[in-house]
């Protein structure tokens, strides 16, 4: 509530001076939590937003197809690019101290300013709604683009969520091409994606100049999950900055949808018991260790008759609706109800559109529970000559490696699916700190396939020695005790001392070591050879139905996305291995798939490395 002596309404009271009559109306921002309203909107309807160190002017501009945007959509983007200290404070219940009308100082000359800055934007047109930045110290003015926030009370969209709709064709640019559109064809509104004002996924970007083997940018925002506030980065590696900018803009859009549900309502909440046979049951998803609820204060076992949110999902094997646990979709989210796992990104994908979202997400699922078959089930891979690859790609990210000091390697990773698997590995030719470096890709193309592995561990090594000699003592500590092993940093960290190579020796002494065509050619003869999109989702979707699985897809798309031409999308395939980091929260150890294809020599039980 606003009193005759606060600083928003002082400031509404000289606008109205100058304006003669009516003023606009101005709200503070910074004074209380924008991301939890109750009750009116008051900031809706404002058009001047006052901090402690700048004005807001806006929203102005904007047309029908950019969607609405109002002053609470500014606030609470606004709020979320705060620093951590101002978020806790805000969000938290921490104690703050409110600060009388001499405060921010408001000199004649600034509102003097800020009412010529009003004037000259009311009325002005622009595609997307803009918010002016006037800066009470330099009385600067810097304009942003505004996207509505989906959550906002005041402009989120009433429309009940419906199921995913049926599939449909979609015609491929070639047999061999499997994205739709490239990331340039977005035309992604950059600025209203990163900018300090109001910014839907931080306050900037940074590209790393001095990398030798990619062209990083990324950008990061607070997120609010399980454990607070956390950093969330995401970025791009491709081979020039631009096009590393464009698929940074992607990964932070599909990180968006996935950690929070940005949809208001919409909910179910009841037992699994009450609502068995329309349900996904979590416990086929994997459930840990009953140590690992015993000792861990932040989680709880699964419970069928506790009630916990779920969400609308697709079965496509049975062509029917399927309320999945929001616990599983949004990896940023959830109750105190319904805390008996901690889920990732894994299986969540963006595309152009429903179907190749979904393939993407299931790809991703494959080339994770592939590799945890491979490295906790101590299996012999195969070995893939690098040599014998066509692709001009492949050879230069070999090369800029080998200049870094490492040699690459690619395996066969498939495991009893047929879809092309492969596990990367550099290996630093001297032996020293950074010593191993994983990933892994998979897809239909297995060039394709050894491209994407072998380019994501180019993006670690120029990090990889200095990580591991920044933290010696504790990685050493680690190494002889895996229960220390807690956070995702900390596996691929772990493989980067030189001790550590003894529990890869399957992977640096292969089975065998054979050409990409000799590996791959039954499958070459067997994959669909279409112009549609949708016949390779068929096969991925039956592939797995083959092997005993459901495949269950929950649409994540935001109103923002799907205005970009953009659908994201959670994937879940009950029965997979899935991806955990941390030591005490190995799903995939506890499962009867891994049991079932575990070597000759048993359960390798030694964290993971993948990154």
């Amino acid at each position: 509530m606003t009193t005759a002596t606060d600083p928003a309404h002082l400031l509404e009271r000289r606008l109205a001076a100058r304006a003669g009559g009516a003023a606009p109306r101005v709200a503070a921002l910074g004074d209380r939590d924008a991301l939890t309203v109750v009750g009116p909107q008051p900031r809706a309807g404002a058009t001047v937003h006052l901090t402690a160190q700048a004005v807001l002017v806006g929203p102005w501009g904007g047309s029908a197809e950019a969607g609405p945007a109002c002053g609470q959509c500014l606030a609470m983007r606004w709020q979320r690019l705060r620093s951590r200290t101002e978020r806790e404070a805000l969000e938290t219940g921490s104690a703050t101290t409110a600060v009388d009308s001499r405060w921010p100082v408001l000199t004649d000359y600034a509102v003097d300013a800020l009412w010529s800055l009003h004037q000259l934007v009311s009325g002005a047109r622009s595609e997307l709604p803009q918010v002016s930045r006037l800066d009470l110290e330099t009385l600067q003015v810097r304009t942003f683009p505004l996207l509505g926030d989906p959550l906002c009370p005041h402009c989120a969209d009433p429309a009940p969520e419906g199921p995913v709709l049926p599939l449909r064709p979609r015609p491929k640019p070639s047999p061999d091409g499997y994205r739709l559109r490239t990331p340039e064809s977005y035309a992604l509104p950059a600025e209203a994606l990163a900018n300090p004002v109001c910014g839907v996924l931080g306050a900037g970007t940074w590209a790393d100049v001095t990398s030798p083997t990619t062209a990083p940018v990324a950008g990061s925002v607070f997120m609010r999950g399980y454990a607070g506030l956390t950093d969330v980065t995401w970025s791009g590696q491709a081979n020039s900055f631009r096009r590393s900018r464009e698929l940074a803009f992607l990964e932070g859009l599909e990180r968006y949808a996935g950690t929070h549900r940005r949809r208001a309502g919409g909910l179910v909440t009841d037992s699994y018991r009450n609502l068995a046979g329309g349900a996904l049951d979590p416990r086929d998803c994997g459930l840990y260790a009953p140590g690992t609820y015993r000792d861990d204060p932040m989680l709880s076992p699964f419970d069928p008759d506790r009630p916990i949110p779920w969400v609308q999902g697709w079965s496509l094997r049975d062509e029917r609706p399927l309320l999945v646990p929001a616990r599983l979709c949004y990896y940023s989210a959830g109750t105190a109800a319904d805390n008996f796992v901690f889920e990732c990104s894994n299986g969540c994908a963006i595309g152009s559109c429903l179907e190749e979202a979904v393939l993407f997400g299931l790809l991703e699922l494959i080339e994770r529970d592939s590799f945890l078959l491979g490295w906790y089930g101590g299996l012999r891979l195969t070995e893939i000559d690098l040599a014998s690859c066509a692709s001009p790609a492949v050879r230069a990210m070999v090369e800029r490696a080998a200049l870094q000091g490492y040699d690459v390697h690619a395996f066969d990773n498939r495991v009893d699916l047929a879809i092309p698997v492969v596990t990367g590995l550099a290996v630093r030719r001297d032996g020293g700190p950074g010593t191993l470096a994983f990933a892994a890709g998979a897809g239909f193309d297995p060039e394709g396939a050894v491209e994407s592995a072998v380019s994501e561990i180019l993006t670690y090594l120029p990090h990889l020695p200095r990580q591991v000699a920044e933290r010696p003592a504790e990685l050493a500590a680690m190494a002889e005790d895996f229960s220390l092993v807690r956070r995702l940093p900390d596996h691929a960290a772990l493989f980067g001392l030189p001790g550590m190579a003894r529990h890869a020796d399957g992977y640096l002494d292969p089975a065998a070591v054979r050409p990409l065509d000799e590996v791959y050619g039954g499958w070459l003869k067997a994959r669909p050879q279409s112009s549609d999109l949708l016949d390779d989702l068929r096969f991925c979707r039956d592939e797995l139905v083959r092997a005993g699985f459901d495949v269950v897809v929950v649409d994540q798309t935001t109103p923002e996305q799907r205005r970009l031409g953009l659908r994201t999308v959670c994937t879940l395939v009950p029965g997979l291995l899935p991806i955990d980091f941390g030591w005490s929260r190995q799903r995939a150890l506890e499962m009867p798939r891994l049991h079932a294809a575990a070597g000759p020599g048993g359960l390798r039980r030694v964290p993971h490395p993948f990154p």
